[in-house]
């Protein structure tokens, strides 16, 4: 018998009710989500004297999207906008913005109703604020430091509205 407490998570979060033809989806998600991260990471590291680097971190984002638990056209269609945001990143601080890419992005392969994308209200407001104080390169640690709080805050916030769309129905 199932508890109610058990129950709830997969009544509000889709993408852990799909089947899945290979693993389960708490190995799928952990490595997603650290190959995303990790290529992202990567391509920041890079410059035209270190290509691999960029080549690392392309292909790990793309096998990390890939691999997400989610219907197969959401996993595929969000790889070209979230590597292209992600070389994008390389131009500094002041493309802070782009970071709704990813974010929608990722909205979109958790199947997240459209209700939850108010949080992209919390990047776009990163990305507005964060330019005014880091312009240049050389502040960009400080800068995606910053951003990936308000990214991972912006995806409890939609979390927490999707949950409390499906309590709702």
């Amino acid at each position: 018998m199932t508890s109610r407490a058990s129950a709830l998570p997969r009544r509000w979060e889709p993408a852990r009710r799909l089947p899945l033809k290979w693993g389960n989806y708490n190995d799928r998600y952990f490595a997603g989500l650290v190959l995303i991260i990790a290529g992202a990471m990567h391509l920041q590291g890079a410059n035209n004297y270190t290509l691999i680097i960029l080549l690392i971190g392309t292909v790990s984002t793309a096998v990390g999207w890939s691999i997400m638990p989610a219907r197969g056209w959401r996993r595929m269609i969000v790889i070209l906008p979230t590597i292209t945001q992600i070389w994008l990143m390389l131009t500094g601080p002041m493309s802070m913005w782009t970071l709704t890419i990813p974010f929608l992005c990722w909205l979109i392969v958790r199947h997240r109703p459209l209700i939850a994308y108010l949080a992209l209200a919390l990047p776009i407001a990163n990305g507005v604020i964060l330019p005014q104080f880091y312009q240049e390169y050389t502040s960009m640690p400080e800068a995606l430091a910053i951003s990936a709080v308000v990214i991972v805050a912006a995806a409890w916030l939609a979390r927490l509205i999707a949950q409390s769309a499906a309590k709702r129905r």
